[in-house]
């Protein structure tokens, strides 16, 4: 009752500004237009839209009309525009300021999230409001392109709209997070994060995507999420070109970087010797990486290289003298390729280990 009795209070000070204007020809002053945007500002907060303001505004100039001075029309008119343009003006300036605080929440909640450091039980509350419910388990894609990218980034908006035509209002939340872009589905909705990953891939133009598994509850997804960001810096580590990365297929890598000390020891004994080689180790390196990345098929690896398969058998060769150990030997291969994987961790040998 409080909010109808209001409601009434403002349009019987409308109807007195209406009759005063028309019968004086003063101008509205600057306290009625101040009071008219309060008065959009107050319907947009309270939920009424702006065209249901306008309506009952103009019911009461209509029904003034016939006792208004006849010389008063123009001025009317004049009044009436200066009103609705003040009520639109308030009703944008409450939406906008809606909007900011909202996506100030979001923000907040995301940052909350992503980093593990919120009440869980307040984040899961705070979850439900921005489409996530915490009972089920969750999956992560991040998506990183040679640009960063926000929330108002045409990528973002192209992958937003992709996602919502494909899936409708399904629990999904793309956000943005340090020049990334980021998808959060149900663990159990894989075709989801598929579909971010390919429409990701083409709208970044060629950016790499990785993608962490499904975790349980809050602390699910700060999993899942450094999971996918360790997918990427190892992907930049390692020179891997695929465009999806999946953290399962990559979890032998977390393992052998476990123990660095180990593993120096181990790229120190096994491809140390290369060092001795004319041009250094790099080119001998280069040639096992691309020997073991090709399926160990010397052709394959030589066309990679932009080799002849002869001078590439020939550093074969080279490399099976300085270390002792032959490549094509599937004994003496497990211990190269682990070395040459830690050596790609290590940033040997451009780095000492």
């Amino acid at each position: 009752m409080a909010g109808a009795d209001a409601g009434e209070e403002e349009l019987a000070k409308y109807a007195r500004i209406l009759k005063e204007v028309c019968a004086t020809g003063r101008r509205l002053t600057r306290d009625e237009l101040e009071s008219l945007r309060a008065q959009g500002e107050r319907a947009a907060e309270a939920g009424h839209g702006l065209r249901a303001l306008v309506r009952r505004h103009l019911a009461v100039t209509r029904e003034l009309w016939p006792s208004l001075p006849a010389t008063g029309t123009d001025r009317l008119l004049a009044v009436v525009e200066h009103a609705v343009d003040a009520f639109a003006e308030g009703h944008e300036r409450a939406q906008k300021l809606a909007m900011r605080q909202e996506e100030a929440a979001r923000r907040e909640f995301i940052d909350d999230l992503l980093y593990g450091r919120s009440d869980l039980g307040r984040l899961s509350e705070r979850a439900e409001r921005f489409g996530l419910l915490f009972s089920r388990a969750h999956a992560v894609a991040v998506a990183v392109g040679e640009r960063a990218v926000d929330d108002t980034h045409p990528a973002t908006r192209q992958v937003e709209t992709a996602l919502v035509a494909r899936f409708g209002e399904r629990r999904i939340l793309l956000t943005t997070k340090d020049g990334r872009l980021i998808c959060i589905a149900p663990g159990d909705e894989s075709e989801v994060l598929a579909y971010f990953a390919k429409q990701a891939h083409a709208c970044l133009d060629g950016g790499q995507v990785g993608l962490g598994r499904a975790h349980p509850g809050a602390g699910g997804v700060v999993h899942s999420y450094e999971e996918a960001l360790n997918a990427l810096h190892l992907a930049e580590r390692l020179d891997l070109r695929e465009p999806v990365l999946h953290a399962a297929d990559l979890l032998v890598y977390p393992v052998l970087a476990r123990d660095r000390q180990a593993m120096a020891d181990l790229v120190r004994h096994a491809l140390g010797p290369l060092e001795a080689a004319r041009g250094g180790a790099r080119p001998l390196l280069d040639t096992l990486t691309a020997y073991f990345d090709s399926g160990c098929v010397a052709a394959e690896a030589a066309r990679r290289l932009s080799l002849s398969v002869r001078a590439f058998t020939y550093r074969l060769e080279r490399i099976r003298k300085l270390t002792g150990s032959d490549p094509t030997d599937p004994v003496h291969r497990y211990t190269l390729q682990t070395a040459a994987i830690g050596a790609r961790l290590l940033g040997w040998p451009e780095s000492e280990v």
